[in-house]
Parts: structure tokens; sequence; C-alpha cells
């Protein structure tokens, strides 16, 4: 599988924007959105090639949503949230064609309902900042 030239993602996967990369080992790679839901929504995708989550090979998806379900648990303390909303788009509505779970942040009265989702910006150095304290409270995910 491996990963692809044409892939934005996979481009982040191989270091080109480690800046907002939160979480990283041999299965996954979690960096933040680019035009993230709320401060702190951080896309988790496979560190291999794939489209779909019907693409994803079946020893892979256990450890996969292993660390989706790690930084899930996390965000909230490390983001001062209550919990958070996870997702994935297959095909229909997703904007790059790799793999990739939303953890989206939530605090109740949040204003995020059914599916209007407005999208937001991070001012500037906010992202560094924001994927550098999550890559701190990340960094003990146990294998297994």
């Amino acid at each position: 599988m491996g990963t692809t030239s044409a892939c934005v993602f996979c481009g982040i996967i191989d270091g080109s924007d480690e800046d907002v990369v939160v979480y990283r080992d041999d299965v996954a790679v979690g960096f933040l959105d680019h035009s993230p839901l709320f401060v702190g929504h951080v896309l988790m995708v496979p560190a291999t090639h794939v489209v779909t989550l019907a693409d994803l090979p079946d020893d892979l998806v256990g450890p996969f949503f292993r660390r989706v379900q790690h930084v899930s648990a996390r965000l909230p303390e490390l983001l001062g949230a209550m919990g958070t909303f996870v997702a994935n788009n297959n095909t229909v509505s997703q904007s790059v064609a790799h793999l990739h779970v939303h953890v989206v942040p939530r605090t109740k009265g949040d204003g995020l309902r059914g599916f209007f989702w407005p999208r937001r910006r991070y001012k500037p150095g906010q992202a560094v900042a924001t994927a550098a304290e999550l890559r701190r409270g990340l960094a003990d995910f146990r294998h297994g």
C-alpha cells in the first residue's frame, strides 16, 4: 500500500506539515483539520493510503480504531471539552480520498446541530500551539 504523492494526507504522513501532527505511529497519524469545526478537531488517518473504510485491511481495523478511541478519550481532558463527536465519510462528502476519521471536541451548547457544521480557521500560530499541546497529551498511548 504505502503512501501516494498525489494525496495531501499522504504528504502529511510523509512529514510535509509536521507542526499540525498530534499523533504518529506505524498504524495511524492524527493531525489538526485545517478547517476545524472547533479548535482541536483532529483527523485520524491510516499510515498507509486507503480510500475508504471498506478498503482498510481487516488486520488494521482494530489497531486503527484503538488509536481513534485513544484520541477521542483524551481530547476532552486536553481541551476542556465535555466529549467528542467521531465521524467518517466514505466517498460522499469525503473531501480527500484517503480514509479519515474526524474526532471533534464537543461542549454542550457549542452550536453544532444536525448536519450544518460551520467551519472555522485557526488564528495565526494557534494550530501549531494546539498541536504541540495535544502531542504531549496523546503520547502515552499503549499498544494492545
